[in-house]
């Protein structure tokens, strides 16, 4: 499940529960996401569903009893909301609207597609979609004569996903969802692609300009990188608050970084602060830079070399700056934790402040960089390289971390 179960934000309880049906009945080669921006239009089903063999199935949940429907047809449905009758859309319609949308944009991939036969040019797996009504029974759901307006096979009701039903009787009305079977299994190289399309944030930039999936003429890359499904896993999952991330070199931490500042910087207001991201490497910092402003961030993701935002502080808010030569940097630094002391270089500038290779900083740099972080957020991330330098750091930075801790009293120390 992407994101995990306890880091999701469910609707509902009812669709808390089917997540925690589908996690227990599937088997192990199913892919699920939860209410995760999908295609290029960036619709938000409830669940996504993707197996190698079965292929791609899309869900809307619906957390109604059966009296809060007054009246169901296959265009639209009468529901009760607070006592007040609204028109909705048929919640099948639903569904179906956001898969062929995604269904449209793999279709112009032509490693996804039938090569030939009748149906050249269409998926070459198959594709579905339906509804989980998680407060009606089936009983019920065929008592009220609501097939009339949704299929049978299309459903799936709350006595079909209690914690007592069988996988395989579980898996089968999914199964059934599925209008036609065809096909073989999806490659792995497909499934790379598939969830390139679907999920825009999973992507990774190697060299040139960014995909624009606005443009319905844009030539698809031939190579597709994404993130693995570990990375993707961590990277949704991850929450707000005080987060470090340790991994062995190449294991993707500053790619999950970069992932968890876009997802900031869009979810914020117009009127938040920056984010800022902090490297210790300068030639790191000058590509993150490149990436956030061929994203259009740059307004909003501040990626500064440690030094450099040092000495930027200090020109900005008219404090000295130390004399050339050898302690320049040290120096540098001291400057900007004694202005900050002093309250003449103001702390808080930041919604959120993410460091690249947290190892090499030392205990006052990490001390002065959380004391830059809006205390209304309370998130500060660290990306550490390996393990061995995550527990040297945990023991050095010690006191970065109960200066951390007495600020924000719910955060983890290092």
């Amino acid at each position: 499940m992407i994101p995990s179960i306890g880091t999701s934000s469910f609707d509902s309880t009812g669709e808390r529960r089917l997540a925690e049906r589908l996690e227990q009945k599937l088997d192990a080669d199913y892919l699920l996401w939860h209410n995760v921006p999908i295609g290029p239009k960036q619709t938000y089903p409830d669940f996504v569903v993707l197996h190698p063999r079965r292929g791609l199935l899309i869900l809307e949940t619906k957390d109604w009893h059966l009296d809060t429907i007054q009246r169901a047809s296959k265009q639209t449905w009468d529901i009760l909301v607070n006592g007040v009758s609204k028109s909705v859309a048929n919640p099948l319609a639903q569904a179906r609207h956001c898969a062929i949308q995604v269904v449209n944009a793999l279709e112009r991939d032509a490693q996804l597609v039938q090569t030939n036969g009748p149906h050249q040019g269409k998926l070459a797996f198959p594709w579905g979609y339906g509804v989980v009504f998680t407060r009606m029974t089936r009983r019920q759901f065929e008592y009220a004569g609501l097939g009339e307006s949704i299929p049978d096979h299309y459903v799936i009701c709350k006595d079909e996903m209690e914690e007592s039903a069988e996988p395989e009787a579980f898996q089968r009305l999914l199964w059934n969802m599925f209008v036609h079977q065809f096909g073989g299994a999806i490659t792995l190289p497909q499934l790379d692609r598939i969830r390139w399309i679907m999920f825009p944030q999973v992507r990774v930039q190697s060299q040139g300009a960014l995909f624009d999936d606005s443009d319905a003429e844009a030539e698809l890359p031939d190579i597709m990188r994404v993130m693995d499904i570990q990375q993707e896993q961590l990277a949704r999952s991850l929450g707000d608050g005080h987060r470090v991330i340790h991994g062995v070199a190449g294991s993707g931490k500053t790619m999950i970084l970069g992932y968890r500042a876009e997802y900031l910087a869009k979810a914020c207001t117009p009127a938040s602060k920056p984010i800022l991201i902090l490297c210790f490497n300068e030639p790191l910092a000058v590509k993150l830079a490149s990436v956030m402003s061929t994203k259009g961030l740059s307004d909003r993701v501040h990626v500064r070399h440690f030094h450099s935002w040092c000495h930027r502080q200090l020109t900005a808010y008219g404090q000295a700056l130390p004399p050339q030569g050898n302690g320049f940097f040290e120096e540098l630094v001291g400057n900007v934790i004694r202005a900050v002391e002093r309250n003449q270089i103001p702390a808080g500038q930041y919604q959120a402040v993410m460091i690249d290779e947290g190892h090499d900083f030392a205990p006052e740099w990490l001390k002065l960089v959380t004391q830059m972080v809006d205390p209304n957020t309370n998130t500060y991330w660290c990306s550490l390289m390996t393990r061995k330098a995550f527990m040297n750091a945990r023991a050095a930075n010690s006191s970065a971390s109960r200066a951390w801790a007495s600020r924000h009293k719910d955060a983890p120390p290092f």
